[in-house]
């Protein structure tokens, strides 16, 4: 099909190049640049050549990447611990180093009131406790904190502030489920 062009394969120097600017432009993890290297290289050994010299140099680090990642999804878009760990795992950190990573980026942190600050800015343009008086904006609202990796009982104890029926809720011990 004209149009498509295939990357240029990269010899060893060009290839080291190739990642220095890969890294210049934003943090990856290992795995993730490792993949990267191999779609672009002319050899396999070429790959673990510069990542054995990129992580001599100290340029590629999962333990500083995963501090560095939670700590910015913490204070930049205010996500709960599960998500941002969940993200971790999909950049392929390995789950001991993303645990610890999280665990020491949320240590002061408190989730019930980070959960309500972030409740608060998606819901800013609301009145909480009208909108969330119908059943489907509080099933909304509970889904939209569980998938941004708020546990459920921080997530319940943040509704309840704005709804009488998550105490309904509670008694069932699981929100209803409105697809069904």
């Amino acid at each position: 099909m004209p149009g498509i062009r295939r990357a240029k394969r990269l010899d060893s120097e060009a290839l080291w190049n190739y990642a220095l600017r890969t890294l210049a432009d934003r943090a990856h993890s290992t795995a993730d640049l490792r993949t990267k290297l191999l779609q672009r290289a002319q050899s396999p050994s070429d790959v673990s050549a510069v990542m054995s010299k990129l992580c001599e140099y100290g340029l590629t680090d999962d333990k500083r990447f995963s501090e560095s990642f939670a700590s910015s999804r913490l204070a930049n878009q205010g996500l709960g611990r599960y998500r941002v760990l969940r993200d971790l795992r999909s950049k392929r950190v390995v789950s001991g180093v993303a645990e610890e990573a999280v665990a020491a980026v949320f240590a002061g942190t408190d989730e019930r009131q980070l959960a309500e600050s972030f409740l608060l800015r998606k819901y800013r343009s609301k009145d909480l406790s009208t909108f969330l008086a119908q059943e489907k904006n509080l099933a909304a609202a509970y889904r939209r904190l569980r998938t941004a990796g708020f546990s459920s009982s921080v997530t319940l104890s943040v509704l309840k502030q704005f709804s009488r029926r998550v105490e309904e809720w509670e008694e069932t011990d699981e929100p209803p489920d409105l697809n069904a």
